[in-house]
């Protein structure tokens, strides 16, 4: 089980006068959104709880919970995201209960491999162990860097699966630290950064590095790339979801494939899914959403499926590769309707 700080949250909820709520959930929390839906009707507040997927803090249930006639959206499982709610939404992050300095002691040998000036990056999950990983790592001679990020971001020092920009600090640093479970996130700050990056998992005490792994992702895409080069009708697809929708990228894309002799067409989805893209006569599809839809789920596509950057390197507007990114701007103060809890 997680910490949801139920007490909070129903303070916020008093705040304001709440009658009805939605509780959306990724699928690793719903039984805390059922502790939590029990809780709050035992305080006399209704809750639904929703039982859609739910793909991160990018895919907010807000236009759900206005249709059901909710005061409040809450959000479980993922940090604050700036984003047009419909309505209030609470973020609740969800954050993993582990020893991550002794996972860092543990591969202590292979850390000091990337030199003494390091930026130290991880995901939301971890966030709340942060300043103890600087202490350790301090301790031990580094100098350790956290990066700010954009306004897409919650914390300093967390990178999203589609937003690597608190992995560039403002220092030279040697090379990059990052701290969690997978491979998606460190691949996209090696290439984001350019840096030696290790990536330090504190569920398995493993490390890492990722250059082999940057060098058999990159492989793959170059691969989708040279798939789609003969391709004369593309489907580009954006997603609804509030968080990865990006009609203006989309049309920027349509127009340099117009441009170089490729014939173009705009799709708008909500779940990306190539099984409901079966009737259509494409020679390939660009996603212009969440960066993970084309990487993660490659095998699933049977025709070439590009990003934004990769349409780039196909058309010989780019040279380097490098993993799509969906920007912010610089910080700024929260919007009105979205609420980051100040959690202990």
């Amino acid at each position: 089980m997680h910490e949801i700080y139920e007490r909070e949250v129903l303070k916020k909820l008093r705040e304001l006068n709440a009658k009805r709520v939605l509780i959306q959930t990724p699928e690793g929390l719903k039984r805390e959104a059922q502790y939590l839906a029990d809780f709050l009707e035992g305080e006399e507040i209704e809750a639904i709880i929703s039982g859609d997927i739910n793909y991160g803090a990018c895919d907010p249930a807000d236009r759900e919970a206005k249709l059901l006639g909710c005061d409040v959206l809450i959000h479980l499982g993922h940090s604050y995201m700036q984003l047009n709610l419909e309505v209030p939404t609470i973020f609740i992050p969800a954050f993993a209960k582990v020893d991550v300095v002794k996972a860092l002691d543990k591969n202590l040998n292979e850390i000091k491999k990337l030199g003494k000036k390091i930026a130290l990056v991880t995901t939301a999950q971890h966030i709340m162990d942060l300043k103890k990983a600087v202490e350790f790592l301090e301790e031990k001679g580094f100098q350790v860097f956290i990066g700010e990020g954009d306004n897409r971001i919650s914390f300093k020092g967390q990178v999203l699966g589609c937003n690597f920009t608190a992995a560039k600090v403002n220092e030279e640093v040697d090379g990059v630290l990052f701290l969690g479970a997978g491979y998606f996130h460190p691949i996209g700050v090696a290439l984001a950064t350019k840096k030696p990056t290790l990536a330090v998992n504190p569920y398995s005490g493993d490390a890492l590095w990722m250059d082999k792994e940057v060098e058999r992702i990159v492989r793959k895409r170059w691969g989708q790339i040279a798939k789609a080069y003969d391709a004369k009708k593309f489907g580009v697809i954006i997603s609804i979801k509030k968080g990865q929708l990006r009609l203006r990228e989309a049309k920027r894309i349509i127009a340099l494939l117009k441009e170089h002799g490729r014939e173009a067409k705009l799709i708008a989805m909500n779940y990306i899914n190539p099984d409901a893209l079966e009737g259509f006569d494409f020679d390939a599809y660009v996603v212009v959403a969440c960066p993970r839809v084309p990487v993660d789920d490659v095998e699933r596509w049977r025709k070439a499926v590009l990003t934004p950057r990769e349409v780039e390197l196909l058309l010989g507007l780019r040279e380097d590769y490098e993993f799509d990114e969906i920007l912010g701007g610089k910080r700024e103060e929260d919007e009105p309707l979205g609420i980051s809890l100040k959690l202990r």
